[in-house]
This record gives C-alpha cells, sequence and structure tokens, in this order.
C-alpha cells in the first residue's frame, strides 16, 4: 500500500501540468496524484483526463487558491501527502526516503524538502536560509527547525496538516506557508528542514502577475493572523510608508486593507514557544 500521496494545484498551464504529470508517473514510488483544476479555462481539465486517466482530479469550479491543496490532501488515502506545482516534481526516490522519516518521527508534521532549480540543478537560495535555521536541531526531528518553507516542496503528515486546518483561505495565495508553519508549531508538530528530500522546480514564464504585491500582503496578513499587536503593527506600518513610493507596496497595502477585517475575525496567536521562535528567526533576518 502506498504511504504517500501527491497532490498537485494548477490553473491555466495545461503544458506544464502534463509534463508535471509524466514526471511523477515515472517515480519508482509510483505514488497516488491527486490534480486540483483551480477553474482553469485552458482546457487542463480535459487534457489530464485524456493523458493520466490513472490520476485523481478535483475540479471544484472556482479558483481556490492554495486552499485547493487542502482539498486534494483531503481527497487523499495515504498518511503522508508531498505537493508539488504544476512546474515541479520530486527526485527518485525522495518520497520513499521521506515517508521513511515521518514513520520514524511521530512529532515530525511537515519536511522542507531541498529544492533543485532549472535544467542545471542550481540550488535555490532557500535551501541555504533553511539549512542555516538559528532554531536548530530538537529532539524527535531529522533536521534543523524551521518556521519557512516552499509549498511546492513541501511533504506532510496528512493528518498534522488537517489539524493545523491547511492554507488559510485569507491569504488564498503567495507566501502562504509561514501561517501554516506556524499553525503546526502551534500544535506541537516539528516542522524540519531535510536535505536529502528533494524537489526540483522548473518555472517557466516568469514571475505571474501581482505575485510580489500579494507575497507582500501576506506576509503582513499572516503578522495580523498568528503575531502580537505590536508586531502587526510595526509591519503594517512598514508597508504603508513604502506604499507612499513604491506602487506594488501600494498595490499589497490595498489589497491588504480589503482582507483585514476577515484576518481579524480568524485572528489567533501563537503560544509564547512559537511566538519567540517567529521573533528569533525575524530578528536573526532568517526564513519565517
Amino acid at each position: 500500500m502506498s504511504r504517500i500521496s501527491v497532490v498537485v494545484i494548477t490553473r491555466d498551464r495545461r503544458d506544464q501540468v502534463l509534463r508535471t504529470l509524466d514526471r511523477l508517473a515515472e517515480l519508482p514510488e509510483r505514488p497516488p496524484v491527486i490534480v486540483v483544476d483551480n477553474a482553469s479555462a485552458d482546457g487542463t481539465a480535459d487534457a489530464v483526463r485524456s493523458r493520466h486517466p490513472q490520476v485523481t482530479l478535483l475540479t471544484p469550479g472556482r479558483n481556490l487558491g492554495a486552499v485547493g491543496r487542502t482539498l486534494g490532501v483531503r481527497r487523499a488515502r495515504t498518511p503522508y501527502v508531498a505537493f508539488s506545482d504544476d512546474d515541479s516534481w520530486w527526485e527518485p526516490g525522495s518520497l520513499e526516503r521521506a515517508a521513511d522519516l515521518l514513520d520514524r518521527h511521530e512529532r515530525l508534521g511537515l519536511i522542507a524538502a531541498r529544492i533543485s532549480v532549472g535544467a542545471d540543478g542550481v540550488p535555490d537560495p532557500l535551501n541555504g536560509l533553511l539549512a542555516r535555521s538559528p532554531l536548530g536541531p530538537a529532539p524527535g526531528l531529522p533536521g534543523p527547525q524551521v518556521l519557512g518553507f516552499l509549498a511546492c516542496a513541501a511533504v506532510a503528515r496528512r493528518d498534522a496538516y488537517l489539524e493545523a486546518g491547511g492554507y488559510h483561505p485569507v491569504l488564498f495565495f503567495g507566501g502562504e506557508e509561514t501561517c501554516l508553519a506556524y499553525d503546526l508549531a502551534a500544535r506541537g508538530w516539528g516542522v524540519c528542514h531535510v536535505p536529502d528530500v528533494v524537489a526540483v522546480h522548473r518555472p517557466t514564464g516568469g514571475v505571474r502577475s501581482g505575485r510580489p504585491a500579494r507575497q507582500r500582503r501576506n506576509a503582513v496578513l499572516t503578522a495580523w493572523l498568528r503575531r502580537p499587536l505590536s508586531v502587526a503593527l510595526r509591519h503594517t506600518g512598514a508597508l504603508a510608508a513604502e506604499a507612499r513610493r513604491d506602487p506594488e507596496a501600494r498595490a499589497a497595502l490595498r489589497e491588504l486593507l480589503e482582507r483585514l477585517p476577515a484576518a481579524l475575525r480568524a485572528r489567533r496567536p501563537l503560544p509564547a514557544s512559537v511566538e519567540a521562535a517567529a521573533r528569533r528567526l525575524e530578528l536573526e533576518g532568517a526564513v519565517a
């Protein structure tokens, strides 16, 4: 029986997701694959059904953003779930290594994998930041503790992911990972970096329109959702100051204000120990 599934979210990138599914089908682990099509208008769903009929395809009928991953996790029937975007997949053997680690470490909730970028396999700069996490190792975990990761390079314990609530709907998409890391840690689950588990990222087409503004917006929204008011106000003030001269910051601020009422309704400050870890990462300029 398979121990690990792969959940892929996609929207309007038919050719890219078909390439990703081709690569996932070649893995020796033969993981069950679940594709969540976030309301594509380019024939993605029909193409997936035709070329990869063995894949479980979910079509919610609207763009759920990162929450589409949660829809996929709920459908999964394996204890562990790896995530891919439509431009990423996993090195052969990495999913088996991840499942073995999750079997051995009962407190391990999520693995932040090493990321290999482009045809030449250039290391993503995030790898070094995760490896140098000032939080260091902890008993019962196979690598340094982190409170950040890249969504398409993560492997989660299904029960832990669902207990934490998955990706927060207020954030929608772009820099949504930190809040999930906070929520896992707040429930006692370990989040750590394991360089022996490797995700392959082959981005195409450059940065999607509006993504930098969404990432900036979500960094501040995450502070309102989980950090002390003083931290949230400081981040908001910094963004407002930047917005006076930076159009991207103005867009982020406008979107922040639109979503702030929902964030305040969902506000749940972190336990003291997790807040201390988040503050340490922030002070040292590490991945938060």
